[in-house]
């Protein structure tokens, strides 16, 4: 049994920030179709909340994520290619406009790892730790880890990761880049949420949203491409109204009052 799917990934606002939570906490919340459904669901629907400024994802009990449910991968080879055919990809979070924040409160393996990088960054308690794990079970590296693992830790680190699958312990996590912050003591959660929540406070999400878009496409090009890049969206954030709110905040010592991000179907640029 999986759960009704209202129950896989649980939401909790507090304040400006979404906190969605893997919820199949009795198998280290192993990844389904139906988790993915309800999980992409929730970005979806935070996408254009402007209540919403960031998200932060974490998971229920002593897991993150195991990855792939492996009741389900067994019969992996029976599967035609249609069958395998998903709606849509998986890095669907890759794409939010908003801050997405990992809280990795226990393992992140495989796919749950791979799902743990696609946020903009991480937090990590000490019983944090990862496992790309797909070599030891006669995979390969998946769902565009081998281009984001060496973006991280480096070409021969993400090499070490990826062929060895051992395990990463918190402390070593931290040390390489897999985690952002680690959180020796309290609530990896809350720790995330007061971050996000000064994102929310202090930044524009117009601004946010741009700059992780930059940090996208720069990824792969020149830094004469980059500076050209900029020079144009810093014409566009000139003439916007963050600009004048930002500058006015601060010379009044006052916290800004930035607008939500329009919604996906406006003709209002971003």
């Amino acid at each position: 049994m999986t759960g009704a799917p209202g129950e896989l990934v649980l939401a909790e606002h507090r304040g400006p920030v979404l906190v969605l939570t893997f919820n199949r906490p009795a198998k280290l919340n192993a990844w389904t179709d139906e988790l993915e459904d309800r999980y992409f669901a929730l970005l979806d629907a935070a996408e254009d909340d402007p209540d919403v400024r960031a998200v932060v994802v974490t998971g229920a009990g002593r897991g993150f994520c195991a990855g792939a449910d492996l009741q389900r991968l067994q019969a992996v080879g029976e599967v035609s290619e249609a069958d395998r055919a998903r709606r849509r990809p998986r890095d669907v979070p890759r794409t939010l406009r908003k801050p997405l924040i990992g809280a990795i409160n226990g393992v992140a393996a495989g796919l749950g790892m791979v799902e743990a990088l696609y946020c903009d960054l991480r937090f990590g308690s000490p019983s944090a730790r990862f496992t790309t794990a797909f070599a030891q079970r006669g995979l390969i590296a998946e769902y565009g880890i081998s281009w984001l693992l060496p973006r991280l830790v480096g070409h021969s680190r993400a090499a070490d990761l990826l062929l060895s699958s051992r395990m990463v312990d918190a402390e070593e996590a931290f040390r390489v880049g897999l985690l952002d912050h680690l959180v020796p003591t309290g609530s990896v959660v809350d720790a995330a949420v007061a971050y996000a929540a000064d994102l929310a406070r202090r930044c524009s999400p117009a601004s946010m949203a741009t700059i992780k878009s930059q940090l996208s496409i720069d990824a792969d090009g020149t830094y004469a491409d980059s500076v050209a890049r900029a020079e144009g969206l810093m014409l566009q954030a000139f003439r916007g109204s963050d600009v004048v709110e930002g500058v006015a905040s601060h010379l009044d010592k006052r916290p800004p009052a930035f607008p939500s991000l329009p919604v996906r179907s406006s003709d209002v640029p971003v």
